[in-house]
């Protein structure tokens, strides 16, 4: 008996319970409870986005136009087929692609330079900073009906009154370079949310690093190379990402200031679907553009967002 007890005696101890954080044991009703308050707004979104793709999704399916009486009908992916072989399509998806990237870089320099100058202290520094946020509050429609009235009309406008003392004082501008025409005015309206983004990261840099720096004899260029620009490359990236996905649905700055010519010189892919579906009437061909812009923009932009909140985590350091 003596041995029995030293071998019980001997035996481990059982294992204490595992430790359960108070997450765990919120039961499945208290979490439903906990998630109550969000159901509207998940129900809401659902309604007003998820459900008119669907409808969409449908539409692209359907040989549809409204001129013709009866002609609806189940033609497969034919819609897809027509979109990918329609040479103006082509056009219009790289003058979307011209018209996205360069206002998105240029906005993006300009952005760097005003905010560079916005981070240095001199007098007037905050009427500068309000007067160089301006447009980026004015309404997009008003901006562009700003732009093709009083900047670059060919009668009356300020850019050539300027450029008359050059030569340069009788171009028409919306006809001759529809395209840019466009583009300078997003690039009017995008640089301020450059500019105060890239400012936030400025701020966000510690000083001392910098006078440190300086101490060590790096001159301004060498400092901006290797310090300000690698801490602010997230929040280019940032800026680019989300002026990229907003510039995707540009459709007003078009339809006011060229509407889309001559022929498709200026169109983008919202303008082009409207002319589509809203002219030409044929809601199925319309409805499977649509279907392709909005499936092409998903895939780029998560991509690219996925990239940024890996750097914005570190864990793009920490590999």
């Amino acid at each position: 008996m003596a041995t029995a007890l030293a071998e019980r005696n001997t035996e481990p101890d059982p294992a204490p319970p595992p430790m359960r954080s108070k997450r765990d044991q919120i039961s499945r009703a208290e979490g439903w409870r906990r998630r109550g308050p969000l159901l509207p707004a998940l129900i809401f979104m659902i309604i007003v986005t998820q459900i008119p793709f669907i409808v969409t999704l449908y539409y692209s399916t359907q040989s549809w136009n409204l001129v013709r009486p009866g002609s609806r009908e189940f033609n497969w992916l034919n819609n897809y087929v027509d979109v990918f072989t329609d040479s103006q399509f082509r056009t219009v998806a790289l003058n979307t692609v011209i018209l996205i990237v360069g206002t998105v870089v240029i906005s993006v320099v300009l952005g760097l330079f005003f905010a560079i100058l916005l981070d240095r202290k001199f007098i007037g520094r905050s009427i500068v900073r309000t007067l160089l946020i301006t447009p980026f509050l004015v309404t997009p429609v008003a901006a562009a009906l700003l732009w093709k009235t009083s900047l670059l009309s060919p009668t009356n406008g300020l850019v050539n009154w300027a450029l008359s003392p050059f030569g340069l004082g009788d171009v028409d501008w919306l006809s001759e370079f529809p395209l840019a025409s466009v583009m300078a005015e997003l690039v009017w309206q995008w640089t301020p949310f450059m500019m105060l983004l890239i400012l936030a990261g400025l701020q966000s840099m510690p000083k001392d690093i910098q006078e440190a720096a300086r101490v060590d004899g790096a001159t301004s260029f060498r400092l901006f190379r290797e310090l300000t620009l690698p801490h602010l490359r997230r929040f280019i990236e940032l800026g680019a990402v989300l002026g990229a996905i907003y510039l995707v649905n540009t459709f007003d700055a078009v339809y006011m200031m060229t509407s889309g010519g001559p022929g498709v010189a200026s169109s983008n892919l919202p303008f082009y679907i409207y002319q589509r579906a809203f002219l030409g009437f044929d809601v199925g061909q319309a409805a499977a553009m649509g279907v392709v812009t909005v499936v092409a923009t998903i895939i780029l932009s998560s991509l690219a967002l996925r990239l940024i909140f890996k750097s914005f985590s570190g864990k793009e350091e920490a590999a």
